[in-house]
């Protein structure tokens, strides 16, 4: 009897664990188990489809549940809900159409995502407040937002930007409310976030900081303001993007351990504690390759990467392992860039490094040469060590995304500013100045010492 392999989630962990695990064993029996109609989706996308840069909601996915089958070999349910895990038997019951069968398995892989984490206010459950997460639902979400003339977006979060951005393109007028002091408090220090909310304010947004919802107030069972602890705001419709929590509830029918952060604990073969049962992406806990710690970080890059080694070892054993993650993100506001790596300086601080840091301006093309804009980049490092510990970058060139890879790979390897200062890194006047931002950035940290 051939091996069966059950993937419960479509997204980009589960579409990618089913993939590799028919490739590595053919005759294997895979099964893939999705909620909604659409797998390999990119809830990335949403605002971009919002916005109308992405013109139809098919586009947020790479396959059809048709081309996957057809093309992998592997069969897919859609529409179809886990409604428990039974890992005694080694089946899962799924419910599909008002019917319940089982699925049986031999191994497990748990992909089940994130969700979004809803404050706990009054007024979440009223006519006119969303959030986001899935692509099967944004064609509803631009329908609805349609007829909405000011629109309250609560979380200065990536996702809070992009649907900033997004909705000002549908022209519509925004409150942004933030209970951090500044925006982004997870991925950018002071000094670069403070360039962000000066870019948001000058496209229009009614930015308010260090302010926490407190009620989201009705009437007729519709959105008609926003309560925070500092005052009230008549808004039409409510996005609520603060913030994602890991979908643990079939994890923990299984009887996985969950880690310190909450999410399901896995090894770096994406092993639970529970023999044959996998977990991978936003659903399973990561180590930080700079402090060895357990973190959940919810990232389609290395979600896809752990669906591939789940995927792989459970159709061949430990074959393979995911080494961790740094934190490597960007986004962007209309045309300015935001993007970081590592740890921030707060972070830093807070895992015991004793820290430096440097703040640069620079040139991304010489000084010259058309196009030329302005980039700001903070570096930190181990001042006992030279270790370089993270970086943020932002500025108005998409090569803001290619300057925080390579300090990325530069913090993987356990790269030092003098091993950055030295790295040869292209030159032409069209694509970066003789003295490359990064180089420079390095130099000044360096405070003299090459």
């Amino acid at each position: 009897m051939s091996q069966a392999i059950v993937v419960i989630g479509g997204g980009a962990a589960g579409a990618s664990a089913a993939a590799r695990a028919k490739r590595l064993n053919p005759n294997a029996e895979v099964v893939l188990i999705e909620a909604t109609d659409m797998i390999t989706h990119a809830p990335c996308g949403i605002p971009y489809y919002i916005g109308g840069i992405v013109k139809r909601r098919e586009d947020l996915a790479t396959y059809t549940p048709e081309e996957f089958e057809k093309e992998r070999g592997i069969k897919v349910y859609i529409n179809s809900i886990v409604k428990d895990v039974d890992v005694d038997r080694k089946a899962v019951i799924v419910e599909r159409n008002g019917h319940r069968f089982e699925v049986k398995w031999n191994k497990l892989v748990i992909a089940t995502g994130a969700i979004p984490a809803v404050p706990p206010v009054p007024g979440v459950d009223l006519k006119g407040v969303y959030t986001i997460r899935h692509p099967a639902y944004a064609y509803k979400l631009l329908e609805d937002l349609r007829n909405a003339r000011k629109v309250a977006v609560v979380g200065g979060s990536y996702l809070g930007l992009e649907m900033a951005e997004a909705l000002l393109e549908l022209g519509k007028s925004i409150v942004l409310i933030e209970k951090g002091d500044r925006l982004l408090p997870k991925a950018l220090d002071r000094e670069l976030a403070e360039i962000v909310a000066r870019e948001v304010l000058e496209k229009g947004v009614e930015l308010h900081l260090n302010e926490e919802i407190r009620e989201i107030v009705g009437g007729n069972g519709a959105v008609k303001a926003v309560a925070t602890d500092k005052g009230v705001y008549e808004v039409d419709a409510v996005i609520l993007a603060t913030g994602v929590k890991p979908n643990i509830w079939l994890a923990t029918r299984a009887g996985v351990k969950l880690g310190v952060t909450g999410a399901v604990e896995v090894n770096e073969y994406m092993e639970t504690s529970v023999e044959d049962v996998y977990a991978a992406g936003d659903v399973a806990e990561k180590t930080h390759r700079v402090t060895g710690k357990k973190v959940w970080i919810p990232l389609a890059p290395s979600a896809n990467k752990e669906g591939q080694v789940a995927g792989a070892n459970a159709a061949r054993g430990r074959v393979l392992k995911f080494p961790g993650v740094v934190g490597t993100a960007v986004t962007k506001f209309f045309d300015l860039y935001i993007a970081r790596t590592g740890l921030s300086e707060e972070e830093a601080v807070a895992n015991g490094f004793k820290v430096e840091k440097a703040v640069i301006k620079a040139r991304t093309k010489a000084h010259y040469y058309p196009g030329v804009t302005e980039v700001h980049i903070k570096m930190i490092m181990d001042s006992s060590t030279g270790r370089i510990l993270g970086a943020q970058v932002v500025g108005r060139d998409p090569i803001v995304a290619g300057y925080i890879d390579v300090v990325a790979v530069a913090i993987e390897r356990g790269m030092t500013i003098e091993d950055l200062f030295f790295a040869d890194l292209g030159y032409h006047p069209a694509v970066a100045p003789v003295w490359h931002p990064l180089i420079v950035a390095a130099r000044v940290l360096s405070k003299g010492r090459f």
